[in-house]
């Protein structure tokens, strides 16, 4: 059993290293979800009912709110979700249409990224 136990440990060891890619800070926000809304709307108001609650009672707090809406009155939640969607759908369209083409016509501070690429090629 030891020797499972040694493996395990050296397979984490071995992914350690690994650190995360640096995300660019020019890349689109990705689209927040109908209960994301709901949330931002409803956490002062839950706050305000409930000033005792930590951040995670608030948290199980709005996702029970949430579960007691009816599809009505998560539908201005759910087309703000959809409305924001296509935004970072097109958001991340032109984002890519931009790093794929150079970033030349950017607007502001796009051209020092792309000088920065085509002097590594």
């Amino acid at each position: 059993m030891s020797t499972t136990s040694n493996r395990k440990t050296a397979e984490k060891a071995e992914k350690a290293p690994r650190t995360k890619a640096k995300k660019d800070p020019k890349a689109p926000k990705r689209a927040l979800s109908a209960y994301m809304f709901f949330s931002q709307d409803w956490r002062e108001r839950i706050k305000a009912e409930n000033p005792d609650a930590g951040f995670g009672e608030v948290g199980k707090l709005l996702g029970a709110k949430w579960k007691e809406l009816d599809e009505e009155e998560k539908k201005p939640y759910v087309e703000q979700a959809s409305r924001d969607k296509e935004r970072a759908e097109e958001e991340k369209n032109a984002y890519d249409n931009e790093k794929k083409n150079g970033a030349g016509s950017g607007g502001s501070g796009g051209e020092d990224v792309a000088n920065d690429d085509d002097d590594d090629d």
